[in-house]
């Protein structure tokens, strides 16, 4: 196997644009990736050789024909998928969850790690043992250079500055820097919904789609979104941070300072604490709070309906400012989705505005592990479509 080569995939906009298509939508002739791309087919023939010199594609024997009355059949290129391995950890308050992938994103291992704490130093050790755990068999040792991290919170993907991690209590930290120099791999640092909309943007339920949303429901409430074919992160890297959007002006404080917002009522945390308030019971847990629920206790039931009901809201202004085709609900909140499910139907219907309530709403439970597979993915992203 050829040694990883920057320049091969460096040296051109459309040998990277052939790659990631072929990434994306799998094996397509020449003619195919000519005509979706806007190339010549003679460009496309001189931007693939260095890309099957280097390893990364391969031609397979012709099979399709280019068109009624064509001649000779095509030769489909397509990806060799052990050419790199990506490795991509999800940090959770309390553990990581790390996988390695192939170039097409198809997981091939899994570990998983508690955390002794949640201080930076142990946290950065943690991860270093991680990588090496989970390099150190199999056929990943050596075409293995690049890592991708997914944080919940405020980050900064271009200098991988996480400038704050509710759950781990983080501000202004230099994680990418950190993590590459305690483990010497390229490093790549996202915000873990935009890192879960990227998998399923190119491999996942957003495949193929213009625009679209994710949003997640859990310990916070993220959103994700796609438009034009991108992923948007705006001017200061916090672009569909619906959690944070105040629902109920009279609501409760929420630890980014504002009111209503619908974290601060939807969250588990959150929703935990209203939940032991109606019980008056202190020491009540979520699977508690469900159970109950589900046994018809009525200010449980409520509790989860004001939950539902901004987790609605929400959505619908996502659908009423974007426009998305469709929105995908994930997260680990899907768990009790049967207790939030009428509530966020009937709150996004009463506010989104005209042919937005007609969006559909997909429920994709997606464990942890996929969360890793979508830093993985960013780290594919800005590997096979190198910055300028």
């Amino acid at each position: 196997m050829p040694p990883v080569d920057d320049a091969v995939l460096a040296g051109s906009p459309a040998a990277a644009a052939i790659l990631t298509a072929l990434v994306i939508e799998g094996p397509q002739s020449r003619v195919s990736l000519a005509r979706k791309l806007g190339l010549s087919s003679a460009a496309v023939t001189k931007a693939a050789r260095p890309l099957i010199d280097a390893g990364y594609l391969t031609e397979h024997a012709a099979t399709e024909r280019t068109g009624p009355g064509a001649g000779r059949p095509a030769a489909p290129l397509s990806v060799c998928p052990d050419r790199e391995f990506f490795v991509g950890i999800k940090l959770t308050g309390d553990e990581l969850i790390g996988v390695v992938c192939d170039l097409t994103a198809q997981v091939r291992a899994v570990e998983h790690r508690r955390l002794a704490g949640a201080e930076v130093d142990d946290v950065i050790a943690s991860i270093s043992a991680l990588v090496t755990s989970l390099l150190g068999s199999g056929p990943f040792q050596g075409r293995t250079g690049r890592l991708g991290l997914a944080v919940s919170g405020d980050v900064d993907r271009e200098s991988g500055l996480v400038r704050y991690s509710p759950f781990l209590r983080w501000h202004n930290v230099s994680l990418a820097k950190l993590v590459a120099d305690a483990t010497g791999l390229v490093v790549t640092v996202e915000n873990d919904v935009k890192a879960l909309t990227t998998a399923e943007h190119w491999f996942g339920e957003g495949a193929g789609a213009d625009s679209f949303a994710l949003v997640t429901v859990g310990s916070g409430i993220g959103c994700g979104l796609v438009v034009n074919g991108r992923l948007v992160a705006g001017g200061h890297g916090v672009a569909g941070e619906i959690g944070h959007l105040s629902v109920d002006a009279a609501g409760p404080v929420c630890y980014c300072g504002g009111r209503g917002c619908v974290e601060a009522i939807a969250g588990t945390e959150p929703l935990v604490a209203q939940a032991r308030t109606v019980t008056a019971r202190p020491s009540l847990s979520l699977d508690d709070a469900v159970a109950l629920a589900r046994g018809g206790d009525p200010g449980v039931k409520a509790v989860f309906a004001r939950a539902g009901e901004a987790i609605g809201l929400g959505i619908a202004a996502v659908a009423n400012l974007v426009g998305p085709s469709r929105i995908v609900v994930s997260g680990e909140g899907l768990a009790a989705y049967d207790l939030f499910e009428t509530s966020i139907r009937a709150g996004f219907e009463r506010q989104a505005f005209g042919a937005a309530a007609d969006c559909p709403l997909s429920i994709r439970p997606l464990p942890f592990e996929e969360w890793a597979r979508g830093a993985a993915a960013v780290s594919i992203q800005s590997r096979v479509i190198p910055l300028p």
